[in-house]
């Protein structure tokens, strides 16, 4: 099973996925659950999240080829191996992140984004928990950690294209992807999360 955790930044995703890991170790052993996140979560991942991060990109379409190579890399040397085991995999960010930041964030062609997609074989996961909340919080929870990426600075107007971006590729998905209110306390979320998780774990009870 593969699961993947979205949202804008500051909406808990780290958080909510260590909550999801925890569900899953309790019901089939820790050996047979895989925590992972893109960019940046494979052998030679850190070299790429640096470059995303915390380097000046000229070129309109550098940031979508780095996350392209760093997803190359990511699900054929973690994610599918993890998957062939049998493993249960819990993602942050994935390709709808991709698509929210790069096609709604910066313009970007869907057609172009999407297909680069397919022609490299990226799996679909299974489930998405898209964490959502209003950007001005989730801007202020991004201010308040300090430092911010490159990324992070881009502001409340990009994040709020971001944002719409979700909302239309859960339109587009909404069997798939799943809207959970990240606002509220931790625990106020953990209780959202899992109950939209509930069907799954039942699935393989």
């Amino acid at each position: 099973m593969f699961i993947t955790i979205e949202g804008i930044d500051g909406t808990g995703k780290t958080t909510q996925a260590s909550n999801i890991v925890e569900f899953f170790c309790e019901l089939v052993g820790p050996e047979k659950v895989l925590w992972t996140r893109e960019p940046g979560d494979w052998t030679k991942g850190s070299l790429i999240r640096e470059l995303l991060l915390h380097s000046e990109l000229k070129h309109l379409h550098s940031e979508l080829y780095l996350f392209l190579i760093d997803r190359c890399e990511h699900v054929s040397g973690v994610i599918m191996p993890a998957l062939q085991k049998g493993k249960i995999v819990i993602c942050e960010r994935y390709t709808d992140s991709t698509l929210a930041y790069q096609v709604w964030g910066r313009g970007l062609s869907l057609q172009k984004v999407e297909a680069l997609f397919a022609w490299s074989g990226f799996p679909v996961p299974d489930k998405t928990i898209w964490l959502d909340m209003d950007v001005r919080e989730a801007l202020s929870r991004v201010l308040s950690r300090g430092d911010q990426d490159r990324i992070e600075s881009d502001g409340l107007e990009f994040l709020s294209r971001v944002r719409k971006g979700y909302i239309d590729l859960q339109g587009r998905e909404p069997e798939r992807i799943k809207r959970i209110n990240a606002e509220g306390t931790i625990g106020d979320v953990k209780g959202r999360v899992q109950r939209e998780m509930e069907p799954l774990l039942n699935g393989i009870r």
